[in-house]
């Protein structure tokens, strides 16, 4: 499976911006043709993601994702046009309203891929899934593993501004428990579907420790990975989901002694009992890792 522990975010009308990505040390780069691109700009931008993603299909040390515009947006096609072409990973599809949404994508890469002359079924595909009150509302359509599905990530910017509220966050600074309910439900829907749940981003990019904090956190909740918006947060991003030597040690240690006793579904380890959620978690931590 993809590692996509930090997926860096650079607009695609900067060429700037999309080469320093590449020295980020991101897992993967999301050229973006949608919300950080004006209107104005978007046919340009398309000619520069396709030129980048041409330039660098070789040498490109993370995985080279576009995120196009929303389907119903009159432009996805358009954008598809544009980039699917060797060396693109994927697609970040926002303002996703179901995992219907998703299959409709795939349709869309197939002819593409055929067209391009890639192999079919090659590019994945990571929904933001809770950017509209329809989509929360249609959550639970991500239950059963989907085609081309690699990650799925939540976003509380567009939630806020769909439904009109004046902040996402309470007088604490706490996420509101509306997008709290988005997180979980991000949570659940990458369970369900047997992929990763990528976190939201952290708006503070001048903030590396309280980045790490919520990093730490959010793996603890469950999540694998997180989405930046600046390269110097990136570093961080990728030390919080990368599980320390401890970790793979002591989850080594759980996975070998259910290996040594293939029968048992509770052993004793260092004076503690371990079953299968633990032997789970474990494998999960090594994957990780790997």
């Amino acid at each position: 499976m993809m590692k996509l522990r930090s997926m860096l975010f650079v607009p695609a009308d900067s060429e700037k911006k999309m080469n320093r990505g590449l020295t980020s040390g991101a897992d993967a780069l999301i050229i973006d043709l949608e919300d950080s691109v004006a209107p104005a700009n978007k046919p340009q931008a398309r000619t520069m993601a396709a030129a980048f993603i041409e330039a660098h299909q070789n040498d490109s040390p993370a995985a080279l994702f576009v995120r196009i515009n929303p389907l119903d947006s009159g432009m996805a096609l358009d954008d598809l046009a544009a980039v699917v072409q060797s060396g693109l990973a994927g697609i970040m599809l926002p303002k996703t309203l179901s995992a219907e949404c998703v299959r409709i994508a795939g349709h869309y890469l197939s002819a593409f891929e055929t067209k391009a002359g890639m192999p079919l079924g090659y590019l994945s595909i990571v929904p933001v899934a809770t950017e509209t009150a329809q989509a929360m509302l249609n959550m639970q359509t991500f239950n059963q593993p989907i085609p081309r599905l690699a990650g799925i990530t939540w976003g509380a910017e567009d939630l806020s501004a769909a439904i009109g509220a004046v902040s996402n966050r309470d007088e604490n600074g706490e996420y509101a428990p509306l997008y709290k309910m988005a997180g979980a439900m991000c949570l659940l829907a990458a369970a369900s579907t047997g992929v990763p749940a990528i976190d939201t981003l952290y708006t503070d990019f001048k903030d590396p420790a309280g980045l790490l904090l919520s990093c730490r956190n959010a793996r603890r909740r469950g999540y694998s990975g997180r989405i930046a918006i600046h390269p110097d947060q990136v570093s961080t991003i990728n030390e919080a989901f990368t599980p320390s030597e401890a970790e793979i040690v002591h989850a080594q240690r759980i996975v070998d002694a259910f290996a040594a006793n293939p029968g048992a579904g509770t052993l004793g380890l260092d004076g503690k009992m371990v079953d299968m959620p633990h032997l789970k978690q474990a494998r999960r931590t090594l994957g990780l890792s790997a």
